[in-house]
């Protein structure tokens, strides 16, 4: 019996050819777009396990091994983030990190292969004075989160790591992430729990269009093969052969869509090596693997998945011979299909105020109630088309509006089933939109405004002072290099001269103490009121995102030559804003002050909101790869509509009615469904964002800028466009050749 429903699937003629490749070819795209997307996901994971040697000392330590002295620390470049370690051997068996072949000496370090060329390529006085002696080697892949990493490995003497900050002695290099940090754990590694919410909204997010998809494809041609099968059955066929010749022919296709789809996947690999997936740096290739689980529930399961489906389709002919000729009425959609959407929003609901307190607890609360909500949105999605047909049944008397509506009155089922994929998408865009916007309103721009990006700053609040004074020939280098416009040394403040008091029990605020006439030269951060010859100037204010030349700070009983005297807390440079002059100021103060890490007030941001960047890139894949699947998933039903409905069509052709006529029917079938649950479904997202944004962040929905509306137009409008560009189809496929009993 298999044998003969393979010689039936592809003896068909062309059209039985045309169908079984498009439905491979739809079952190709899904596949390998899951495929990248597990791959992904794998990487992330391959890209923790190459950083977590930066925790090194957060664990327990053994005594089998010389101390390693071991101080990792940070600096930028140009935007860039670097990744340095201070090492300093005690013995022969002081512990090697990966990617070495033995410790540097003093005097010697190790760069990344970019980093080294970045060396290279950069002015010295701009980047590689910062490292003391020569370069002696590359650090290896196995080092590396990715190979666009920015990390070197530098050789110091005990005395040199002794006393600084974040350094400590250790035997072992860590291999795992630790259980506990201890305030030791490197920063810059994409969490585990983190982790496992990326890649569980990444799959979530791309399974149901996919399934969609894969189920539309195998849909195809479904009128003209119920009417084969039944005429099979009219011949003797049982109900058990009809199901096996129908779940070969589908799974035939479908398991040639999977091969496809895998060789998709490995012509895709390089390209999606080179996506900064979580928002920061692309994936080594070799990162980008499959596991065997995920390779055998892709190979079997889409298959399966495609038989299942072939099944459900042509249930109808398994009850009797005449099941298709003798076509009624499908029974309408109850209303209880609205129940799941509804127990989705309250299970985001429940969690409003009970947010658990782990990454993993957060995924197991909030990912389910996202995905019953979208699960919810394809079973209501019937009844919900249903309930806007028959409302606009009875306000129109259009003859192409009423057959259209009375169609989908009849079937709602058919009617949604062809927009499904694309409610779904513009479900994910108006969540990860909102949630993305939201977030970024509460937590500010990225990288501040044009002038606060021009400046470079040495030295935090709350930490020792840089140093009593700051040595003369230091001001002299900084103060001559071309794009320098000001430098303002800002002094602490112990004996507390214009301390702030703060209503409640928090302590008083201390302020820094800046000369006016080094305000001056610093306009972005405030002024002196006329006369002042020393300012309290709140700290934040030198990191502020946003420049603040209006604002006027009191003066300060203290005279500039007490101010001299005291402790040197920050150094803050003015610059013109290139690369040049910031850099270079960098590498001086980096060289002066070692312990301290000179940045701009654009690293500060981009560090801070470094998370926010990743979700960015989130949103941007995921909008990426929905739209697509859903665009090709509605063109798929569109066509598969208008093939099994050829005959009625072409009936009501020689019957009179005019080709407009029933191109204006084919399109309010798909429009009407389209728009009225497209509302739906971006209600149901605010909804569910906002219950999310409040439970976990305690944050306000944002209303979406502009953008979010001119996007979701743009789609409507792609969607409707796509559904305009199968209408000449109906030329074609309705003449009096398709009018036959067949």
């Amino acid at each position: 019996m298999i044998a003969f429903a393979l010689r039936l699937a592809v003896g068909g003629g062309r059209e039985a050819i045309a169908r079984l490749v498009m439905i491979a070819a739809a079952v190709a795209v899904g596949v390998g777009l899951l495929l990248s997307t597990f791959a992904s996901m794998n990487a992330v994971e391959r890209t923790n396990q190459r950083q977590v040697w930066l925790d090194t000392g957060a664990e327990s330590r053994t005594a089998s091994a010389d101390p390693l002295w071991w101080r990792p620390h940070g600096d930028y470049y140009d935007g860039k983030s670097l990744t340095e370690v201070d090492v300093a051997a005690t013995g022969p068996t002081s512990p090697v990190p990966p990617g070495l072949t033995h410790l540097p000496a003093p005097g010697e370090y190790y760069a990344s292969p970019a980093l080294a060329e970045l060396i290279r390529e950069t002015p010295t006085d701009q980047l590689g004075d910062r490292f003391p002696g020569r370069l002696v080697g590359t650090i290896g892949d196995a080092a590396l989160p990715s190979p666009d990493s920015l990390t070197a490995v530098i050789g110091r003497t005990p005395a040199q790591i002794k006393g600084e900050p974040g350094a400590r002695e250790v035997t072992t290099i860590a291999t795992a992430r630790p259980l506990s940090c201890d305030n030791q754990c490197w920063d810059n590694a994409v969490r585990g729990d983190a982790m496992t919410l990326i890649s569980s909204v990444v799959a979530g997010a791309l399974i149901f269009p996919v399934l969609i998809f894969i189920g539309t494809a195998t849909r195809l041609s479904a009128a003209t093969r119920e009417q084969r099968y039944a005429a099979m059955r009219l011949a003797g066929a049982t109900p058990r052969q009809v199901a096996v010749i129908s779940a070969v022919e589908s799974t035939l296709a479908a398991a040639a869509g999977t091969v496809a789809g895998f060789g998709l996947y490995a012509a895709l690999r390089p390209l999606v090596a080179t996506i900064p997936f979580t928002g920061q740096q692309r994936f080594f290739l070799s990162d980008l693997t499959l596991g065997a689980p995920q390779v055998l529930g892709v190979a079997v399961g889409v298959p399966v998945a495609a038989a299942i489906a072939a099944r459900l389709a042509l249930r109808r002919i398994t009850i009797s011979p005449l099941g298709v000729t003798r076509r009624v009425t499908p029974r309408p959609p109850r209303a209880w299909r609205l129940i799941p959407l509804l127990a989705g929003l309250a299970e985001l609901a429940y969690f409003i105020h009970r947010r658990p307190m782990t990454g993993n607890g957060q995924a197991a609360a909030y990912l389910p109630g996202f995905l019953v909500a979208m699960l919810g949105l394809v079973i209501a999605g019937p009844w919900l088309t249903m309930t806007a047909a028959r409302t606009v049944a009875r306000r129109t008397r259009r003859p192409a509006t009423l057959i259209a509506v009375r169609r989908l009155a009849d079937d709602p089922k058919a009617g949604f089933r062809a927009v499904s994929g694309l409610i779904l998408a513009l479900f994910v865009t108006t969540a990860t939109l909102s949630i993305i916007g939201t977030i970024n309103h509460h937590r500010g721009t990225l990288g501040g405004d044009r002038q606060t990006r021009t400046v470079v700053e040495d030295g935090d609040p709350g930490e020792a002072p840089l140093a009593g004074t700051i040595p003369t020939r230091l001001l002299s280098e900084i103060r001559t290099i071309p794009g320098v416009r000001g430098l303002a040394a800002v002094h602490a403040n112990p004996g507390g001269v214009g301390k702030v008091l703060v209503p409640g029990d928090h302590p008083p605020l201390v302020p820094a103490l800046v000369s006016c006439s080094d305000l001056a030269q610093i306009p972005m951060v405030g002024r002196c009121p006329a006369g002042a010859s020393v300012a309290p100037v709140d700290f934040f204010a030198f990191g502020s995102l946003v420049s603040q030349p209006d604002r006027q700070w009191p003066a300060a009983e203290i005279t500039p030559a007490a101010v001299a005297r005291l402790p040197v807390q920050l150094v803050y440079v003015a610059t013109d804003g290139s690369t040049a002059a910031r850099e270079r100021v960098r590498t001086l103060l980096t060289i002066a002050y070692p312990q301290q890490q000179a940045r701009t007030v654009g690293d500060w941001g981009t560090t801070l909101q470094q998370e926010l960047a990743s979700w960015r890139q989130l949103a941007n894949v995921v909008l990426l790869t929905t739209l697509p699947i859903a665009g090709c998933s509605l063109a798929v039903s569109v066509v598969a509509g208008l093939s099994d409905r050829r005959r009625p069509f072409a009936i009501l052709r020689l019957s009179g009615a005019p080709l407009r006529l029933l191109q204006r029917v084919v399109g309010l079938e798909s429009a009407l469904p389209l728009l009225a649950v497209s509302a739906i479904a971006i209600g149901t997202a605010f909804a569910a964002s906002a219950m999310f944004l409040t439970s976990q962040m305690h944050y306000g929905l944002i209303s979406p800028d502009a953008a979010y509306y001119a996007l979701v137009a743009v789609g409507l409008a792609a969607a409707l466009g796509i559904i305009a560009s199968t209408l000449p189809l109906l030329r074609r496929i309705t003449g009096p050749e398709a009018a036959r009993n067949g």
